[in-house]
């Protein structure tokens, strides 16, 4: 066992001294005019600044593209000096999709796509509504072009909140209630929020209503760390910065690899119930969602790990304390605990699970700012390789004996 920790931390050093980029096929196919002659000019890379002085129907503009490889909810398409972004599953349930029409800065808009919303691309102003693109704006180099967010207590990218310090971001709101005469001063290229499906909670018709360009996010309808974090390409393709998104991306799936492998030689694996209930219903994540997924690579067996379902199962504490009462380890992912006080302060009946009496009780709330902005939802969405290894040093510490925990804690 001794030899495969070692051989296993070697890996990840190795791994994070350099990370190759893995290439993925793309989806070329358009109507025909456009990939007539496609090709016979190009360019080195894409334009990532303002827009084209003649345009060229013989030119290749977009020269670097993306394909999701982990993410299902999210495809594209390239004709030359426009792309079409379709999103297959906005939200949960969903029975339509969404397409936007990525036409390069002075370049024509195509004929034959009807009513699909036209975006200019690079986009040179944005308005983040969600604050799971801000890592990818910074990520991309192009968070100068943020001009507005929804709620500036909700952040924590620091470069974000210097940028609120400094008075250089308008605060929109969310939701229904969000501010579209804000907006419309602030007269953002792109607006990027996302759905739940609900008029009474959605923002984005209330946006369209107003005339406002908004495309939808929809990252965490995906059922694996990876897949949610690779939404970072669709960030990109409003940029133009695709070859970017490529190697950060690349470099991220590569370092995320080495540490399933990692754990995947572990011995025996703690078992782990996740979640907390709440007014009697406790919703534990399906066995095939993102965060089943994180348990079992970093070594973990978690309790409802035979369910086939992506999304969360709503079960009583009864059927909950039933299944689960000896699980070695219970992340309870709630903000409002900090210590093992506010366990039994909650329920009483908490007391009873094995994980309480053993003290193996942790919460994703260690970085949480002044306001209850919990960054393990923003920049912990953008890192899942480090959210691993800090599941990771909980399960198994003796893999990552230097790894310091950065969104968990131990609840004490």
């Amino acid at each position: 066992m001794k030899t495969n920790v070692l051989v296993g931390m070697w890996l990840v050093l190795v791994v994070l001294a350099g990370c190759t980029v893995a290439q993925f096929p793309v989806d070329e196919s358009g109507p025909a005019a456009d990939e007539e002659g496609m090709g016979s000019a190009a360019l080195e890379s894409n334009l990532s600044e303002g827009c084209i002085g003649a345009f060229d129907p013989d030119v290749d503009y977009f020269p670097d593209k993306v394909g999701p490889e982990y993410a299902g909810g999210w495809s594209v398409t390239y004709h030359g000096h426009y792309k079409v972004l379709t999103l297959h599953n906005p939200w949960r349930g969903a029975e339509e999709k969404f397409q936007y029409l990525l036409v390069q800065c002075g370049a024509p808009v195509p004929e034959g796509y009807g009513e699909i919303p036209t975006i200019e691309v690079p986009v040179r102003s944005v308005a983040a509504l969600t604050s799971t693109v801000l890592p990818h704006l910074h990520g991309l180099g192009v968070l100068e072009r943020l001009v507005a967010v929804d709620r500036f207590d909700y952040i924590n990218t620091m470069a974000v909140r210097e940028m609120i310090d400094a008075g250089e971001l308008h605060e929109a709101g969310t939701g229904t209630g969000v501010n579209t005469e804000i907006l419309i001063d602030v007269d953002p290229e792109l607006i990027i929020t996302f759905a739940y499906g609900n008029l009474d909670y959605d923002t984005h018709p209330k946006l369209i209503e107003a005339g406002l360009p908004v495309a939808l996010t929809a990252g965490y309808m995906e059922s694996s760390p990876l897949g949610r974090t690779e939404w970072l390409k669709v960030t990109a393709l409003f940029f133009n910065q695709e070859k970017r998104a490529e190697a950060e991306f690349g470099g991220i799936a590569t370092r995320y690899a080495a540490m399933a492998e990692l754990a995947a030689g572990v011995e025996t694996r703690p078992t782990v119930l996740v979640g907390i209930a709440r007014r009697e219903s406790w919703r534990v994540p399906g066995g095939n969602s993102y965060f089943a997924r994180y348990i079992a690579d970093a070594g973990g067996a978690y309790v409802w790990g035979d369910d086939e379902s992506t999304g969360s199962i709503p079960l009583s504490m009864e059927n909950v304390f039933e299944v689960a009462s000896d699980a070695d380890i219970w992340l309870a992912n709630t903000g409002s605990w900090s210590s093992a006080g506010d366990i039994l302060a909650a329920d009483e009946r908490y007391g009873s699970l094995a994980a309480v009496e053993r003290g193996s009780v942790y919460s994703n709330n260690a970085k949480v700012n002044e306001w209850g902005g919990n960054d393990y939802w923003e920049t912990g969405v953008a890192n899942p390789d480090l959210v691993l290894a800090d599941l990771i040093q909980i399960f198994h510490p003796d893999l990552l004996p230097e790894h310091e925990m950065i969104w968990f804690q131990q609840l004490e």
